[in-house]
């Protein structure tokens, strides 16, 4: 007979929820604890900021969210879905492909109230403790405030879903300290207006600093966006009079010049760091078994991105990967946890999957892989979400899916990030709406 367990999930955005729906599935008794007044974690839009625009201030007032106004997905619809549950257009008729962040919330919503799972949520509920009731013995110490009164559970398991694009990482710049422009994170970007007539140095090149540079473009004097690399020579960006492309920045100083390793330097208003984002737990105590390193990019040790070996399978992750199919991986990741629990899947030894991740990082430093991308799941995603549906003996993804993975990837290698959503919807939309 399967075990039932009484489970604390940690957070209600998208892994969240979908993790509550599996648990209860695997008949769990499932509560989840939300520090917000809603669901959707991450996509939730905040039109506020916080005080310390670079969120270095321990004492600030935390704002989850990192959505900017104009942000959309940067897969489509159909790979924003779960197994059986479809992201559908809108009911506006909104027929975009890769939809804006308020879209991506509502199906969400919908898909909670779908499973009645709101009624499991504790909102406003912020969880300050976690911990073993006592090591060695399978039970967990929950402890949560809401509205400054303080209560304590045990549970015999944790899910922690609380997500990673929260507490930023900045650029180690020489010279930052004497430098006398403005600095912010784009954990605190919303709308361009605030840089309207300004110099502005964007730091990285992933997708939300190719986003908001474009953005910034349409009100900024000037724009110059600066990649990691040391070989990347001054250019024009795409169709952009305003636009520059640089290598890494060299060093700035107290005159408001920044100047980069191609040897180029310009007098620059604000640096504005897409710098990414640490993983960050501040109620987990482990008595350092499972640590936050590498300037908090490497959550470890984490057997396939989701049990501690010492502490599984009582305590366990949802959504730690990047690069991925994220809402389908969580979806898998969260069936993998539920049926552990409740029995019907067995986990390796603890020695054995001690030895499973450190084989996966010693993979990653013969292929000269940075230890920061240790939780990165492209280009290996589609072998990572069939081996944990393999766990519990469910197909492989659906070819026409890992087919349209692909090609996303293909057409922004072709065209570039910035133009590839508009154009894949072109030459794929008669492939999507089979």
């Amino acid at each position: 007979m399967a075990e039932s367990r009484k489970v604390a999930v940690i957070g209600a955005g998208a892994s969240g929820l979908v993790t509550s729906r599996e648990l209860q599935r695997e008949g769990h008794r499932v509560v989840v604890f939300e520090k917000s007044n809603q669901l959707g974690g991450l996509w939730v839009y905040n039109p506020r900021v916080e005080t310390d625009l670079l969120s270095l201030d321990p004492n600030r007032e935390i704002v989850h969210s990192s959505l900017y106004k104009f942000l959309r997905t940067n897969l489509p619809r159909r790979l924003m879905s779960f197994s059986d549950y479809s992201f559908d257009c809108a009911e506006n008729g909104n027929r975009l492909n890769f939809p804006e962040h308020e879209e991506v919330l509502k199906f969400l919503n919908e898909f909670a109230n779908d499973f009645a799972i709101n009624e499991l949520i504790r909102f406003n509920t912020e969880v300050v403790r976690v911990a073993p009731v006592d090591f060695g013995e399978n039970r967990w110490i929950v402890e949560s405030k809401s509205e400054e009164l303080s209560s304590e559970g045990v549970f015999d398991s944790v899910v922690i879903c609380t997500g990673h694009y929260t507490v930023p990482r900045v650029a180690n710049i020489p010279g930052i300290k004497n430098w006398p422009g403005k600095q912010i994170h784009s954990h605190n970007y919303r709308v361009p207006e605030p840089f309207k007539d300004q110099t502005v140095v964007v730091i990285g090149d992933g997708p939300s600093g190719l986003d908001i540079c474009r953005d910034i473009a349409t009100v900024a004097k000037q724009v110059h966006l600066s990649t990691r690399s040391s070989e990347i020579e001054v250019s024009k960006l795409d169709n952009y009079e305003n636009l520059w492309n640089h290598s890494k920045i060299d060093h700035v100083d107290e005159s408001g010049e920044v100047t980069f390793l191609d040897g180029s330097s310009i007098q620059a208003d604000i640096i504005l760091h897409c710098t990414g984002y640490k993983y960050d737990f501040p109620f987990l105590e482990t008595n350092g078994i499972i640590s936050v390193d590498d300037e908090g990019r490497v959550v470890g040790p984490l057997y396939k991105h989701v049990f501690p070996p010492k502490l599984s399978p009582c305590l366990s992750f949802v959504g730690i990967p990047s690069q991925g199919i994220i809402f389908l991986g969580s979806e898998l990741q969260a069936k993998w946890i539920a049926q552990v629990l409740s029995g019907k899947v067995l986990l390796p030894s603890e020695d054995d999957m001690l030895a499973d991740v450190e084989d996966h990082n010693r993979q990653l430093e013969e292929a000269g892989i940075p230890k920061r991308h240790t939780h990165r799941l492209h280009p290996h995603v589609m072998e990572y979400i069939d081996w944990i549906a393999a766990q519990m003996e469910m197909p492989s993804l659906d070819a026409g899916l890992k087919e349209m993975y692909w090609s996303i990837y293909k057409c922004a290698r072709e065209v570039g990030y910035a133009n590839y959503r508009d154009l894949w919807v072109f030459d794929n939309l008669a492939k999507l709406s089979l």
